[in-house]
């Protein structure tokens, strides 16, 4: 099984420049890249950026009580046939959104829950799915190795968990280094997530030493020779 590799960025230029890109097979956004795009009106932007896509995107509710959220997730879920909502699995009191989940699973709408952290809450989701819709569960890796927390067991429970149920797959979310895709890889995790600097980074696998080294030198007195550089 390949891991697909989905960008993580709102920024308009971006997604229209990665959504050409092969590698990329789809977008995952949050409040916080839709902000750092500067999206004014929530609405207006995410359609702006659904035209140049055809590819899965997440786009993320930010209501904060159960009401809010399910009714910003019918909004949302009628912007496009590639949108996947995006669920946070708990809202800011810690209260998890499993009757969210399973009433947006009901009505067939494709989720992205975001925000996972443990095995248990993955449970907890997984309990939730009762039809075949597509289910995206994105656990944050590389948040957890930040806290000194090693994700990868997290990670390879809820992978076999979910083996044998088609619709549901595990992406490993906030991406650290290009290293990240090779362990998602050997852990046959479905997606993995990153911005478009890990994209570009992963685009030099397979480089020799040597080519390594040159590049490496070349750079060093490309600068050294802009910033005119000399000792007398």
């Amino acid at each position: 099984m390949n891991t697909k590799i989905y960008c993580d960025i709102a920024d308009y230029d971006q997604i229209k420049k990665y959504s050409k890109d092969r590698i990329v097979k789809g977008f995952t956004t949050n409040p916080s890249l839709m902000r750092k795009a500067g999206a004014k009106d929530y609405k207006k932007y995410a359609l702006k950026i659904l035209s140049t896509t055809n590819k899965p995107l997440s786009l993320e509710v930010f209501a904060d009580d159960m009401k809010g959220i399910t009714k910003q997730a019918y909004i949302i879920n009628k912007w496009g046939k590639n949108v996947f909502v995006k669920i946070p699995v708990t809202n800011s009191k810690g209260k998890f959104t499993g009757e969210v989940i399973k009433e947006l699973n009901y009505k067939k709408i494709k989720l992205n829950i975001t925000a996972v952290y443990s095995f248990e809450q993955v449970k907890k989701i997984v309990r939730c799915i009762k039809t075949t819709t597509p289910v995206i569960i994105s656990i944050f890796a590389g948040r957890m190795s930040d806290t000194g927390i090693n994700p990868i067991p997290t990670l390879k429970k809820s992978i076999a968990l979910v083996k044998k149920k088609k619709n549901i797959q595990i992406l490993w979310a906030s991406t650290r280094e290009p290293y990240n895709y090779l362990q998602a890889k050997e852990l046959k995790c479905n997606i993995i997530t990153m911005p478009p600097k890990i994209i570009d980074q992963i685009k030099n696998f397979g480089k020799s030493s040597i080519q390594l080294t040159l590049e490496t030198i070349k750079g060093f007195l490309k600068d050294s020779k802009s910033s005119k550089f000399y000792l007398k």
